[in-house]
């Protein structure tokens, strides 16, 4: 359904990188839902060049986490050498290059949505990655900087020259962040520019939001991000839809207590239990959203140190 490069997916709807959130057992997790192609957090090439411990953690993986993409962040190309010399030790499917986060600390170092504003720049930065890459490379961008500078589509066309097999494009601009309309039009401008895939997102918290992405742009794949967290079943409620418009009911509050469970001890498993539960945390609160009387239950996960006193909690959502 989807060519990126040699890179041949059966499916069109993609895990998106998410900081923080990421990880192998939530790669894993979505996987089982109909997530193909996953990604690992963004990572900035001057810490893969160091080597960090940290870095090298989030780099992680097991056979059955493929394909997988990395989303490099950077600007220097020496850093960026060194992080696609340090990356070839790695297995994985695919590089995404960031230009489109709109964190400050990022944009500052004009990394990230910063490169929105020199568009020669990123296509300079685009021919370096493609030439020194073993794998399909795309690079990710936004609407443009902000409402008075929307240049999507120069950006897209200056990519596709540089030689990237994809794009993907999130349809709000820097100054929107994750606020604020999506832009559906300049999305479809992009895509009738290109002769390379276009990979859309923003808002894909629904099957009926998922739609109307492919229907307003002519995208030609998902790139979903918000939309699973603590949702893992997003991509079979999409699939279903977009194949016979049946909308698949959200599942039960023991169905949602098992996956909780499941995704817990996955990241005891991998983080060890102290840390593993810490940072189940977060993820408690989103897979409880909507839940009836849960505030008590989410103030006491934000407490919880170990699997004994995690367990308790999650079961007491039955």
């Amino acid at each position: 359904m989807l060519k990126v490069g040699n890179l041949k997916l059966k499916s069109n709807l993609i895990l998106a990188p998410m900081a923080g959130v990421s990880d192998l057992p939530f790669r894993l997790l979505n996987r089982k839902f109909g997530a193909e192609l996953a990604f690992v957090e963004m990572i900035n090439c001057r810490s893969i060049s160091h080597k960090s411990k940290r870095t090298q953690s989030m780099l992680s993986s097991t056979p059955q986490d493929r394909p997988l993409g990395l989303q490099l962040l950077g600007c220097e190309d020496k850093y960026i050498l060194k992080a696609l010399d340090v990356l070839k030790k790695y297995k994985f499917e695919l590089i995404d290059f960031n230009a489109a986060c709109p964190a400050k600390k990022v944009v500052r170092r004009q990394e990230g949505a910063g490169l929105l504003k020199d568009p020669k720049k990123l296509k300079k930065i685009l021919k370096l990655v493609v030439k020194n890459s073993a794998v399909p490379v795309t690079v990710k961008i936004r609407t443009g900087w902000d409402k008075d500078n929307i240049n999507a589509k120069e950006v897209a066309l200056y990519a596709q020259d540089a030689g990237v097999n994809g794009l993907f494009i999130h349809g709000r601009t820097k100054t929107q962040g994750y606020s604020g309309s999506v832009d559906y039009k300049v999305i479809r401008e992009v895509k009738k520019a290109l002769s390379i895939p276009v990979i859309a997102s923003g808002d894909i918290l629904s099957a009926q939001l998922a739609k109307k992405m492919f229907d307003e742009t002519g995208c030609d794949g998902l790139a979903i991000a918000r939309g699973a967290l603590g949702n893992p079943w997003i991509f079979k409620e999409i699939k279903e839809y977009l194949n016979t418009g049946k909308i698949i009911p959200k599942p039960g509050e023991a169905k949602i207590v098992k996956i909780m469970l499941e995704h817990l001890n996955a990241s005891i498993a991998f983080y060890g239990e102290r840390n593993g539960v810490i940072i189940f945390r977060k993820f408690f609160g989103w897979y409880t959203k909507g839940f009836r009387r849960i505030r008590p239950l989410r103030e006491k996960s934000s407490r919880a140190k170990n699997k004994e006193e995690m367990t308790a909690i999650i079961e007491g959502c039955r």
